[in-house]
């Protein structure tokens, strides 16, 4: 009798170990899922909130309309303070490869052409703007996350759910190393991933002393907006290029 119920308690110690193991986050796994759910949109329209710390300066929040489709053409307006009713259009292939743009107010009938990583264009920000949209944001955290996995050092955590934009999302805290090392973007990541569609939603970016350093989100984030290339031509009727 002793044996059986020894083999028992075995037995259920087995079963709660293997049930712990398959409960426990998968950061490959996570990652993957995100990429393959941005991979299935074509094109979409948002609501971006763009908020960036340059030369030590935590810079004002911007709110951007964005459309974009693949394989990458953009445009955005941006429809609040600071740069309200400055447009952007950027389309790969086209306009040699450059920028067609032009600030608001009494600025907005000066249009101009200009590289991505133009000084003009980086002055007030940490990445060009081939780097704007929700799969530019997946690819992104995808090489940190990997290359913190194959160094054994990623910190990986869950940190239950959060209503975002009127999105139920998951929230998943990945943390680097502190001493800088690994040559990632930040300390530490705090992203929001959309439950049903496993689209990145949202990303706040930390440095080593705890400051935000880079904050993502995408609102009214419509992944069938299925427009044509007419949305993103210069010469189309609401735009002011």
């Amino acid at each position: 009798m002793t044996r059986i119920i020894h083999s028992a308690l075995l037995l259920l110690w087995a079963v709660a170990a293997t049930g712990g193991a398959a409960d426990k986050p998968d950061p490959a796994k996570w990652i993957e899922e995100a990429e393959a759910a941005c991979d299935s949109v074509a094109s979409y329209t948002a609501v971006v909130h763009k908020q960036q710390r340059v030369a030590g300066k935590l810079l004002p929040e911007e709110t951007i309309f964005l459309k974009f489709k693949k394989p990458f053409s953009l445009y955005m307006k941006w429809i609040e303070a600071p740069y309200k009713g400055s447009e952007l259009l950027y389309v790969a292939g086209w306009n040699e490869n450059r920028v067609r743009a032009h600030r608001g107010g009494f600025w907005r009938f000066i249009t101009r052409n200009l590289d991505p990583r133009d000084p003009e264009l980086m002055a007030s920000n940490l990445r060009p703007v081939t780097d704007i949209g929700i799969g530019q944001l997946v690819k992104t955290v995808a090489v940190n996350v990997r290359t913190a996995i194959n160094a054994d050092e990623l910190g990986f955590s869950e940190r239950g759910e959060e209503s975002v934009y009127g999105r139920n999302t998951r929230i998943v805290e990945l943390v680097f190393p502190k001493d800088g090392s690994g040559g990632y973007e930040g300390r530490r990541f705090v992203i929001n991933q959309d439950v049903q569609s496993k689209i990145l939603v949202r990303i706040r970016v930390y440095d080593r002393d705890d400051q935000l350093v880079e904050n993502y989100g995408y609102e009214n984030l419509d992944l069938d907006a299925g427009f044509s290339d007419a949305d993103i031509d210069p010469a189309h009727s609401d735009y002011r290029f």
